[in-house]
């Protein structure tokens, strides 16, 4: 079967997307060490793959071991929530060392082994890589950056495919947090459900290969 590596795959998208590629691909469950990476490991039936994005070493150790690489799900990401005003300085430069330089690192890193599979790298991105959204100033501006990447990346390597999916507001602990932050009585009934998203990025990677998927929009119905 293809190699998918998924990022943040401890996460509530994430796991939803290795459960969601498990069927079709060789699953590698990238992020930091946690116990519910290991659970999700135990119940796939995956490899755990040590990653830290914001560390240079941990990202080159984890990609030098792979030849050829059919799928990267970046995944990863943190939202610190507040308006402008609100931010600060240091959690700009946390937000873009994960959600950007972390992904575009990585990428590099792995270059390599995508090119020799004519792999497909797939990017979730967010509403706020469109639209610039209340209170979540510096994650908008990562996705922003994102986006800008991956479609620079689709122009400069037209081996592989790449796919930007554009999901609105999703039921995960990062939502949790930003109704907190809000101020409002959390519903996740008004979300989105991980296993949608998941739904999506398979249905990207097994688009045949006369098929190249650049965007997919999502948002609660």
């Amino acid at each position: 079967m293809p190699t998918a590596l998924i990022t943040g795959a401890g996460g509530g998208i994430g796991s939803a997307i290795a459960a969601a590629l498990a069927p079709t691909h060789t699953l590698l469950l990238a992020g930091r060490p946690s116990a519910r990476l290991d659970a999700l490991a135990e119940r796939l039936g995956a490899p755990t793959w040590p990653l830290d994005l914001a560390d240079q070493d941990s990202i080159e150790a984890s990609s030098e071991v792979l030849a050829e690489l059919d799928v990267l799900v970046h995944n990863a990401g943190v939202l610190y929530p507040g308006r402008v005003g609100e931010s600060s300085a240091e959690e700009w430069r946390a937000s873009f060392e994960i959600n950007v330089t972390g992904a575009v690192a990585l990428t590099l890193a792995l270059l390599p082994a995508l090119r020799a599979a004519r792999g497909h790298v797939v990017f979730i991105n967010s509403g706020a890589g469109q639209k610039v959204s209340p209170g979540m100033a510096s994650y908008s501006a990562t996705k922003f950056a994102l986006r800008a990447f991956a479609d620079s990346l689709r122009d400069d390597e037209p081996a592989l495919r790449v796919t930007s999916i554009f999901p609105g507001r999703t039921d995960t602990d990062m939502q949790r947090d930003l109704v907190a932050y809000e101020e409002r009585d959390y519903d996740p009934g008004r979300f989105l459900r991980p296993e949608t998203v998941a739904g999506l990025v398979a249905t990207a990677v097994t688009t045949p290969p006369d098929g190249h998927v650049h965007e997919i929009v999502v948002r609660p119905g």
